[in-house]
């Protein structure tokens, strides 16, 4: 089983269209992604780099039960999980969802009309892929270069 995900590189956040596929290569689901911008791997500002990756099943109090992507060069606790803003502000915590983690949802809209995209249907879309993936799932990200910011 794998996840694999597009992005495109914005100043503000990186958009992902992604699918979640099983060992015959058929696509189970697609989905939209929202994380961070590209600032060149920097803890807590930025995307991680593209490429190949695993990722366990990890939990917490705050998200139960996620995915936790293993061995990203120089950071730690990048997961995929729920959540709204990226690059925007939360209105209710006055803070992004993610410091550098993976958020999954439907389709990417400026929920909080202030101009920037944002993610829908994010607890959703993440009970249905976590319904799914097994213990372990491979992870791949791909991009349309990272210099590339398409507002």
């Amino acid at each position: 089983m794998k996840i694999h995900i597009d992005r495109s590189y914005r100043e503000k956040q990186t958009l992902g269209h992604a699918y979640l596929q099983d060992v015959d290569g058929n696509i189970l689901f697609q989905f939209k992604t929202l994380e961070l911008p590209w600032k060149n791997n920097l803890r807590n500002e930025s995307c991680i780099p593209e490429g190949n990756y695993k990722a366990k099943i990890r939990f917490s109090k705050k998200y139960s039960r996620h995915l936790h992507i293993q061995d990203v060069e120089g950071r730690s606790l990048i997961l995929i999980h729920w959540g709204n803003y990226a690059g925007s502000l939360n209105p209710r915590t006055g803070r992004p969802d993610i410091r550098g983690c993976i958020l999954v949802g439907r389709e990417h809209k400026d929920i909080n009309n202030d101009g920037i995209t944002d993610i829908t249907n994010s607890k959703n879309t993440f009970k249905a892929i976590m319904a799914v993936v097994p213990e372990e799932i491979d992870v791949e990200i791909c991009g349309n270069g990272k210099t590339s910011f398409n507002n």
